[in-house]
């Protein structure tokens, strides 16, 4: 083993460690160099037509904050009033629910089972809406993220050449060519899968909200968004979608089976145009991440990371497919050259 293999698996194996240990405040780093690899071709194009590399990052680092504070005074109100909505109207549909089954049997124990089971619900989801709430929006965690992490982006998103260029400068000079293609398919992979699957969320989300805001369901607005934002791990969006949808259904619905049937058409017409035309078209075969390891990726990563796993779940599992894909040519390719061999050896002994 030389040297240079020694030494990558040494940075590989520190690199999992302080990842492992400092995910907590590695998360702001992460998203800032996620921001910056995904606007670096914008900032190329404003090269292109003339401006410095220094004016690129500043045009664009005022439109992308720009963008994200009309989208947090946009959203904050609807998602908010979603909220006070589900609070003020939730004890009542609780009430009604335990009217409504003891009236089916007049029967009091299940009455009261019913209401112990709806109470029970109540407190449990406001534990565990409390318990995200203090850790997701601790005063350090949004300092990191609001102040740390547009920093982090503006300075490697200014920089992002000539770090590509001093990595490449410390290429071997006989695996460059090689080693430069694998980084292209990479490149292609990430940015068709994170182009492609921003376009469906965004379409899957205001579809299932303005689906279940017709229908009546009192939060569906922000249980479409949610919807739409979490399916951008295959399936699992939808299913969390129905499940909610169907869990505030029956608070304010039962036993009326209408608003379910509308629900179950919402999600099963938004996963068909999901499933036959946006993704082949936005994703397609040129992504090549089946859905089932991007799940897994993404499942795996965030239980062992948290946030910051799936940020890095996408990138790490079409790096492994890349390469997975590129030894399984080169191997080929051996395999190949040995038969070849074999033959011309067979051939000239014969003769």
């Amino acid at each position: 083993m030389t040297t240079r293999t020694i030494n990558l698996y040494l940075l590989l194996g520190v690199s999992l460690f302080l990842i492992y240990n400092l995910s907590a405040i590695m998360l702001p780093f992460v998203a800032g160099f996620a921001i910056a690899y995904l606007l670096d071709p914008v900032a190329d194009r404003l090269e292109a037509v003339g401006l410095p590399r220094i004016a690129a990052t500043a045009t664009i680092t005022i439109a992308f904050m720009i963008l994200i504070v009309v989208s947090i005074f946009l959203g904050l109100p609807i998602i908010a009033e979603q909220v006070v909505t589900l609070l003020e109207v939730m004890p009542d549909h609780v009430e009604r629910l335990r009217i409504w089954a003891g009236d089916l049997g007049s029967n009091e124990q299940t009455s009261q089972v019913i209401e112990r089971l709806s109470q029970d619900a109540l407190n449990t989801v406001g534990m565990l809406g409390q318990e995200l709430f203090l850790k997701s929006l601790s005063f350090l965690n949004v300092v990191a993220l609001l102040v740390v992490t547009p920093v982090v982006a503006v300075y490697i998103l200014n920089d992002w050449d000539r770090m590509v260029a001093a990595i490449d400068s410390h290429l071997p000079p006989q695996k460059a060519p090689q080693i430069r293609e694998i980084a292209r398919q990479i490149d292609d992979v990430l940015t068709g899968f994170v182009h492609g699957q921003g376009v469906v969320c965004l379409f899957l989300g205001t579809f299932y909200a303005l689906g279940l805001y017709f229908i009546g369901l009192e939060g569906g607005v922000l249980t479409g968004m949610l919807a739409g934002l979490v399916s951008f791990i295959p399936y699992i969006g939808a299913v969390f979608g129905v499940t909610v949808a169907v869990i505030l259904g029956i608070f304010q619905f039962w036993p009326d089976w209408q608003p379910f049937a509308l629900m179950a058409l919402v999600f099963g017409v938004g996963q068909f145009i999901e499933g036959n035309f946006l993704t082949p078209r936005l994703i397609g075969e040129r992504v090549r991440l089946h859905p089932v390891w991007i799940m897994f990726a993404l499942l795996a990563f965030g239980s062992l990371f948290g946030f910051l796993g799936l940020l890095l779940a996408v990138p790490v599992a079409a790096t492994l497919g890349v390469l997975v894909r590129s030894g399984v040519e080169v191997y080929e390719e051996i395999i190949d050259a040995e038969l070849q061999a074999g033959d011309d050896s067979t051939s000239g002994g014969t003769s």
